[in-house]
């Protein structure tokens, strides 16, 4: 079976790694409780100080709250995805003891996804007059609703200064994208950050290494060291699966009929 690949946790930390030059700035809650339920919003940003502002491109939208609402790069945002991340804002704003504790004109929303939400911003223009302005390469800016609105479309980030963000997505290009990541990414694999982002991407974009293009040497080693852990965490599922279907087996009995060296099967007891 196909493994589901997880882009959210994955886009939390793209965004941390685009703003962490303005890291003391901001503090991000992921899945934000707005109830005591279980009403949740992706990704809440807070800015620290309410009068400083953001230089990164993508964050110059952002007053004291700013909600990301995050899609996949199969999905688009929708009509219906539109009111409910307004709902999100309006719990946001009302969910406090005292009156506009949180001033409505410090909320923001931040849509982002892979594909331009055309209809959704052709609904806006119609219905409510909204005027729609591409503020800077793949950032529009949406007006003249109840609060400021962004939307995010990630193909069409300048590459230089969004290197992660625009590149978090599946038919990347071997040269001016993959290689461009493994790069950035040297020096940097220790880094839960970087190393939940390029993973996704490593796994969203396995045919580059399939299709055995040429690649640099740090490709190489990349793609070579996921597909070890690759084949790695398979045969740790084999082992799983055997002592699951013969429990007059222990593990080390198990594991000598896989065919299991001395270090794996160290490394499966670290792991389970």
């Amino acid at each position: 079976m196909k493994r589901t690949l997880q882009w959210h946790p994955a886009f939390q930390a793209a965004m941390q790694i685009e703003l962490a030059q303005e890291a003391d700035k901001l503090q991000f809650l992921k899945e934000f409780n707005l109830t005591n339920g279980s009403l949740r919003v992706d990704t809440l940003v807070i800015k620290a100080d309410r009068g400083v502002r953001i230089q990164k491109r993508i964050g110059r939208i952002f007053r004291q709250y700013n909600i990301l609402e995050y899609k996949s790069p199969s999905k688009s945002h929708t009509v219906n995805g539109f009111f409910k991340v307004m709902s999100y804002a309006g719990l946001l704003q009302s969910g406090t003891e005292r009156e506009r504790e949180i001033p409505p004109e410090e909320i923001t929303i931040t849509l982002v996804g892979d594909r331009y939400p055309r209809r959704l911003l052709a609904f806006l223009k119609k219905r409510y007059q909204a005027r729609v302005t591409k503020a800077y390469p793949g950032i529009y800016y949406v007006e003249g609703l109840l609060f400021s609105l962004q939307v995010v479309v990630q193909r069409e980030l300048d590459k230089e200064e969004n290197v992660w963000l625009s590149r978090l997505r599946e038919n990347l290009k071997m040269r001016e994208d993959v290689e461009v990541l493994a790069h950035a990414y040297r020096g940097k694999d220790q880094d839960p950050l970087y190393s939940a982002v390029m993973d996704l991407i490593i796994r969203a974009n396995w045919k580059l290494y399939e299709e055995g293009e040429n690649m640099c040497d740090a490709l190489n080693e990349l793609f070579a060291d996921k597909l070890e852990k690759k084949w790695e965490e398979g045969r740790y599922e084999s082992l799983r699966n055997l002592l699951k279907n013969s429990p007059s087996l222990n593990v080390e009995e198990a594991a000598k009929l896989l065919g299991f060296s001395k270090e794996m099967l160290e490394g499966y007891k670290k792991r389970y």
